[in-house]
């Protein structure tokens, strides 16, 4: 019988436990290094997800080499 596991779920776990493993290393994150070290499009969800975990993630907007303001992520 095959087992049912749903692959978003199992990305979103991999992706939560890199980007915590990230923040420990000491490392700042935005959703663009996200995107691009991760292949993560929805960082908030995942902050919110180690959140749950009991982690304190601190935040605030910076400003991007194109001038945007983004949110940055590290605890």
């Amino acid at each position: 019988m095959k087992e049912n596991i749903n692959e978003n779920e199992r990305s979103s776990q991999s992706q939560e436990s890199l980007i915590l493993d990230h923040m420990l290393r000491g490392h700042r994150i935005t959703g663009m290094d996200a995107l691009n070290l991760f292949s993560c499009f929805r960082l908030p969800a995942r902050i919110a997800d180690i959140r749950k975990r009991g982690f304190r993630v601190n935040s605030e907007f910076v400003t991007a080499p194109s001038g945007k303001k983004v949110k940055a992520y590290w605890i």
